[in-house]
């Protein structure tokens, strides 16, 4: 998976099943999102960890918002426990291609 400003500026990610999205402009994360969870269905990475932080709440209510569209994609999410990032991350299970 790669994101870019220019082509000269393309950064490839390697796709785990795990994404921090703090290293990331706030106007990058619903494009990477979806791109992230195409990327992990197509390699058959169904259970993903996404890494928002605790915060004001906003980034992880947004990342909320884009899995509720994402019905053929996503089969359920929710909040990590004490040893998953507690709210700090969300825990999606995605649907097989």
């Amino acid at each position: 998976m790669s994101i870019q400003d220019s082509e000269e500026d393309q950064i490839e990610y390697p796709i785990t099943s795990e994404i921090d999205l703090h290293t990331f402009r706030p106007n990058e994360v619903s494009s990477l999102l979806r791109e992230y969870i195409k990327e992990c269905r197509e390699r058959d990475i169904l259970e993903i960890r996404v890494i928002h932080g605790k915060g004001t709440g906003t980034l992880r209510e947004g990342v909320h918002r884009l899995l509720d569209q994402m019905h053929n994609e996503v089969r359920s999410y929710r909040l990590g426990d004490e040893t998953s990032g507690s709210w700090g991350a969300t825990l999606v299970m995605l649907n097989r291609l």
